[in-house]
């Protein structure tokens, strides 16, 4: 070979085609099969469970109706939620129990001749009381609105502790997705593998409001507090529901 006509360009188009050779070489040795991801399968599952409410939350009230001047006002609601905090308490109400919902103080006014007229102040409290046992439910409510109480209602039955059903639920309906799963994985001939993921539901139950009123007073607002009648309530039982969904490896 001549190598005195061996020139720049001759040594470039040598390393293309040796490194051109390589690189096919390699491909040609390179023949493992690029992996498979692992197949999987999605299941719901649904667990629920009966829960009887073990206590009961209401709220009640008064409000002062018109008087003349704001201290008047706040005077008469406070002399009033007295005499209802104490009767409550009668019943057996511990203070940790009840919760002060709002309290307002404000002006009224009257509209004459397109002009605003100032008429008197009143003022409204309402409480919020747990009732933990359930037999003393209505005997609590016709305890404030004999006592003054002429807003009432919003009575609730609920768990003081829901999370511990809650767990009951959810192990009923994980037992079901797993299942389910189960069943699906054999007719395909597989077998479940590891839980690729998993979502949760548990918002399946809603205490519903049992009973609700408004009290008045009869003969306006300073006449007699017409006698509230204990009524029968009982808790009844509800649903809860919790709902899982679940992602399993096959293999």
């Amino acid at each position: 070979m001549d190598t005195s006509k061996f020139t720049p360009a001759h040594a470039i188009l040598v390393a293309v085609l040796i490194g051109g050779g390589f690189y096919v070489y390699g491909k040609h040795l390179d023949r493992s099969p690029a992996p498979v991801a692992p197949g999987t399968i999605t299941v719901s599952g649904e667990g629920k469970i009966q829960v009887t409410p073990d206590v009961a939350e209401m709220s009640f009230g008064m409000t002062t109706g018109v008087q003349t001047t704001a201290k008047a006002a706040s005077d008469k609601v406070s002399n009033d939620m007295r005499k209802i905090l104490a009767a409550v308490k009668a019943q057996g109400i511990e203070d940790k129990d009840i919760t002060t919902e709002n309290f307002y103080l404000s002006p009224v006014y009257d509209w004459t001749d397109g002009r605003q007229r100032l008429r008197g102040y009143e003022a409204t409290q309402s409480l919020r009381v747990k009732v933990r046992n359930l037999d003393k439910v209505g005997d609590v409510l016709t305890a404030a609105t004999d006592n003054g109480a002429n807003q009432a209602g919003g009575v609730q039955f609920t768990l003081e502790d829901p999370e511990g059903k809650k767990d009951e639920a959810r192990t009923e309906a994980i037992a079901n997705a797993k299942k389910k799963a189960e069943e699906l994985a054999a007719q395909l001939g597989q077998e479940l593998g590891d839980v690729q993921s998993f979502n949760e539901n548990s918002g399946g139950w809603y205490p519903p409001m049992m009973y609700a009123r408004e009290a008045y007073a009869t003969g306006g607002m300073d006449g007699d507090m017409a006698k509230a009648q204990s009524a029968p309530m009982p808790a009844g039982e509800q649903d809860l529901t919790v709902s899982v969904t679940i992602t399993y490896e096959l293999r």
